[in-house]
């Protein structure tokens, strides 16, 4: 049996705006996030800062969704990869004091990692490495939520090699970060956390910022969750495990500081920022750019069991976005145009949120079963829970879909949709402009 629903829970958004010089429209802008509230796409904090100072907040969804406990502006959140641009300048800091160099060798530290004799901390910064991620690892979900010591981590980084020679090319990876944490930890004697706090948050008058460790929702942290149906709570990374690469919370005022504080050479001197900025291969130290119309923006993204987030500043305009969330449906990019758009006063038109199937659990029978094709890299499992559909590709996680229309699935936060032909057992994936046909195993 189907039927169609339309939500219309309605939730609390609560918008602070600041400042009495900007011409950018902030109701349109409390509009598109209750939109995005009413609908439940989505549990977020977002600040802008203009000029140094604070020009708008706004948080919609819970911190705590159980407890009913609703996100402020004080709300803390786990910000993960946007804690590389925190280690970068760490790391460049401690160039600038002599305890390190550009071209210092991984092999000083850790000589039993392959090529580490060719492997330089530049090479580290920029996703040069060719170390394999080790977030990729087929185990990884095993171990993640469990404390893990330096050395454990190591050779968890050493058990996959490498997969490029050092800067033939850049690819991403949680390593690198890793590595320029512990290497930080060995060349002050201090440790990675207490280093972020004396080089970064006291500078810049970061109160709320920090290495992060057991959620703890009392002291307005917040849990992450994915939605299934209804919101559910997410994995809790223990913090151990991403160190330099993901172990920072924040709130996005604090981020949006943070910015300020940085490309206004309140850490580090203009040439030294000037180098971080230099984009090779899509990377910078800890920053890459992002364009918006004729506009740039540097800063980072970051994903972390249910948390997104997003932090970047505009140094023509002199203006910094920083987004977090605890719960996403719809993608943190969308919201961020959205939101750029309208401070910039762009033409914008609000997403249009399409009616969704509620399914029984045995309408998801016909679509079971693993599919794939010679022309197609991954494997797509498809399975159910109750009466949600999921997809798991392989290596990476699963995710649940919204049923659209007659044999039609959506999981929005990657922008992708799946059509099946159950007569033919075949789908049909949809993404970033890409379609692929896939065959289901044993079925032909």
């Amino acid at each position: 049996m189907k039927r169609f629903v339309t939500i219309t829970l309605f939730l609390i958004s609560c918008s602070i705006v600041l400042g009495q010089d900007q011409n950018f429209d902030k109701k349109k802008l409390d509009s598109l996030l209750t939109y995005i509230d009413v609908n439940r796409k989505g549990m977020h904090s977002i600040s802008i800062f203009e000029n140094g100072k604070e020009v708008y907040q706004n948080s919609i969804g819970f911190a705590d969704v159980s407890n009913k406990i609703m996100a402020n502006g004080q709300t803390k959140y786990r910000i993960g990869s946007i804690s590389k641009t925190f280690t970068a300048v760490l790391i460049m800091k401690l160039i600038e004091n002599g305890k390190l160099d550009l071209t210092t060798k991984l092999s000083d530290f850790f000589p039993s990692i392959q090529n580490s004799d060719k492997i330089t901390i530049e090479h580290l910064l920029r996703h040069r490495s060719g170390i394999f991620n080790f977030t990729n690892a087929k185990d990884y979900s095993s171990w993640m939520e469990k404390p893990i010591s330096h050395e454990a981590l190591i050779e968890k980084i050493k058990e996959n090699g490498i997969v490029f020679e050092p800067d033939s090319k850049a690819e991403y990876s949680n390593s690198n970060y890793v590595l320029l944490s512990q290497i930080s930890e060995k060349v002050t004697q201090k440790k990675f956390a207490d280093l972020i706090q004396d080089v970064i948050c006291k500078p810049c008058g970061l109160n709320s910022t920090g290495y992060g460790g057991k959620i703890d929702p009392k002291r307005n942290e917040a849990l992450s969750y994915k939605w299934s149906g209804n919101w559910e709570l997410a994995s809790e990374t223990d913090m151990s495990v991403p160190a330099g690469a993901g172990a920072i919370t924040s709130t996005p005022t604090e981020l949006n500081k943070f910015l300020t504080c940085l490309f206004g050479n309140h850490i580090l001197p203009e040439p030294t920022l000037e180098t971080m900025m230099k984009i090779v291969d899509g990377y910078g130290i800890g920053m890459f750019q992002v364009p918006f119309h004729e506009k740039k923006g540097y800063g980072h993204t970051g994903g972390i069991d249910g948390f997104q987030s997003n932090a970047f500043f505009f140094p023509k305009e002199k203006m910094s976005i920083a987004f977090t969330g605890n719960g996403q449906i719809m993608s943190m990019n969308n919201i961020l145009i959205g939101a750029l758009s309208v401070y910039f006063n762009k033409e914008y038109k609000f997403p249009e949120f399409k009616e969704v199937f509620i399914l029984e659990a045995d309408d998801l029978n016909t679509y079971l079963g693993t599919y794939g094709s010679p022309s197609f890299p991954l494997k797509i499992k498809i399975f159910k829970k109750k009466n949600i559909l999921y997809g798991q590709a392989t290596g990476q996680s699963e995710f649940p879909m919204d049923a659209l229309g007659e044999h039609q699935f959506r999981f929005e936060p990657a922008g992708l949709k799946i059509t099946f032909a159950p007569n033919e057992n075949t789908l049909v994936l949809y993404q970033g402009g890409g379609e692929f046909k896939l065959q289901k195993e044993g079925e032909n």
